[in-house]
């Protein structure tokens, strides 16, 4: 894998010998292959050409960047890009062929690649070559999943494999269900929407609404969501090590009135940490509450018999989010709501004449307007389905448990590192917390800028992308840490090795530097 601080001129197709892009010759009008479509029969073979232009342009981009990230910062990457592409909207074309390959090539030389085993900083995973070879199928085929009449094969497909996940979320339940969505927001949106309308049909019984009840670790998407739908601001719970406490939400549903929901987390995002669901799935229920659990990270731990049972609990709740463009390895996006009962889906249903008339529906045509809050939807599910059947459940529970191992391995070359300390206690799914030992010789403050500053560095040359996640340390003092969040299905720690020396070497030349400076004025 190259580590190359700079860009290499790779000569290939239409490139001069740096590398660079021929220029564009100006076309007076598109041709024939410029305005291809890429369904029906003549399709694939327009596509076939300009997907080996598109290969040829990922690797040549891949190459010239040369790491995880490309080097010197927001700026370079900017000029560079612009330096490609410019102008993006010319007078006349540059033909098909020319354009992929600037384009393509730009981007892929400018881009954050999460194969990379240095980038690590965000749940952004590695998209599996199916999955991403699938995706080019939905976007020929171009199905949009809001009539059947558009979709008529993807929408089977789909009620399949929202079916096989409800049932992997749900097995003991008679009929669950799951709906393909845009990621754990738009989950975590849709669950507390279907909240408030049962809330809302319980109203003549004196309900006034429902309080969303949650821990100061849940993603920001759930205290959004509230305020989107003209709900009271969530009640925010102690979450003391990182986790949910039971305790606290006992007493926030004491001190309130009417429906509740209690949401908890099964992977949080800056330490991978899971909730106690089956505590806090008995508070709920004794205070006749309901449970929303986003396992947007944590939940592809059921493909796996050995780490499912670090969710236990989880068919307690009412509904569940999971992410499979995390530990699951899709282009994103691919995110999906289970609830534990189909009529939980009911409030979504929607009459749009042109798309479900009631008289298609008595003709046997399927309604597919209220699988969603949107309405043109790309087939998501076609990629999802790929992977699915090219893996199986066992297949991606061993990658799963490959992502979790590995972290349990960086976690000891951590320990072991003079210059870098771990975060005391355990670690979450397959995320990491660290900082330099030299941070805490430093008054508080100007430790956790060192380890901003670390974090910077690193990105500004290009070499790792790490993240950064406020997290208590062993004293209870809340510290800034730099996290790995492990994801790639075929890193190893001996991979991931350099990238502790990297982080080592970023804080000795940092505090080389502000060693050197001049005092300023007393």
């Amino acid at each position: 894998m190259s580590r190359g601080d700079g860009h290499p001129g790779i000569p290939g197709r239409g490139a001069d010998g740096a590398g660079r892009p021929a220029p564009p010759a100006a076309t007076a009008a598109p041709g024939e292959a410029d305005t291809a479509v890429a369904g029906d029969t003549q399709g694939p073979l327009a596509l076939g050409k300009l997907t080996s232009v598109v290969l040829d342009a990922l690797a040549e981009g891949a190459a010239a960047r040369g790491g995880p990230l490309p080097g010197g910062g927001p700026d370079a990457v900017a000029e560079r890009l612009r330096a490609a592409c410019a102008p993006v909207l010319p007078e006349h074309g540059t033909g098909a062929e020319e354009a992929l390959r600037t384009v393509v090539r730009a981007v892929a030389e400018g881009a954050a690649d999460p194969a990379d085993p240095w980038c690590t900083a965000h749940l952004h995973c590695p998209p599996l070559a199916v999955a991403a070879a699938a995706d080019l199928a939905a976007a020929a085929l171009n199905p949009s999943m809001d009539s059947w009449d558009q979709a008529p094969a993807a929408a089977v497909l789909e009620q399949e494999v929202t079916a096989a996940l409800a049932a992997l979320v749900y097995p003991r339940w008679n009929a669950p269900d799951a709906l393909i969505t845009s990621g754990g927001t738009e989950s975590n949106l849709v669950a507390l929407l279907l909240a408030r309308e049962r809330a809302r049909a319980t109203r003549a019984a004196g309900a006034a609404g429902v309080r969303v009840v949650c821990g100061g670790n849940a993603h920001h998407s759930v205290r959004r969501a509230a305020w989107l739908l003209g709900l009271p601001e969530p009640v925010v719970v102690d979450c003391p090590g990182g986790r949910l406490d039971p305790a606290a939400v006992d007493r926030a549903l004491a001190g309130l009135t009417g429906p509740a929901l209690v949401v908890a987390t099964a992977g949080t995002t800056d330490e991978g940490l899971v909730d106690p669901l089956p505590r806090l799935a008995a508070v709920a229920a004794r205070h006749g509450a309901e449970l929303h659990v986003d396992a947007a990270y944590g939940g592809p731990l059921l493909f796996s018999d050995r780490l499912a049972p670090l969710l236990a609990g989880l068919e307690s709740a009412v509904s569940v989010t999971l992410d499979l463009h995390k530990l699951g390895w899709q282009p994103a996006a691919a995110g999906v709501l289970a609830v534990r009962d189909t009529e939980l889906l009911a409030p979504l249903a929607l009459r749009a004449d042109y798309l479900n008339a009631e008289d298609d529906g008595e003709a046997g045509l399927p309604d597919l307007l209220g699988r969603s809050l949107r309405t043109t939807r790309r087939p998501d599910v076609l990629k999802i389905a790929a992977t699915l059947r090219a893996l199986g459940r066992s297949g991606l529970g061993a990658l799963v448990e490959h992502c979790v191992r590995t972290a349990r391995d960086f976690a000891v070359l951590v320990d072991a590192h003079p210059a870098l300390r771990r975060r005391p206690g355990g670690i979450g799914i397959s995320t990491v917390l660290f900082r330099p030992v030299a941070a805490d010789a430093a008054p508080p403050a100007e430790g956790d800028a060192l380890v901003a500053e670390v974090r910077r560095r690193l990105l500004a040359e290009g070499r790792a992308v790490v993240g950064r996640a406020v997290a208590e340390d062993a004293d209870g003092t809340r510290r800034l840490w730099l996290k790995a969040t492990l994801l790639h299905p075929r890193a190893t720690g001996e991979d991931l090795a350099g990238l502790l020396d990297l982080a080592a070497d970023a804080a000795a030349r940092i505090r080389t530097t502000h060693a050197q400076e001049p005092e300023g004025p007393r």
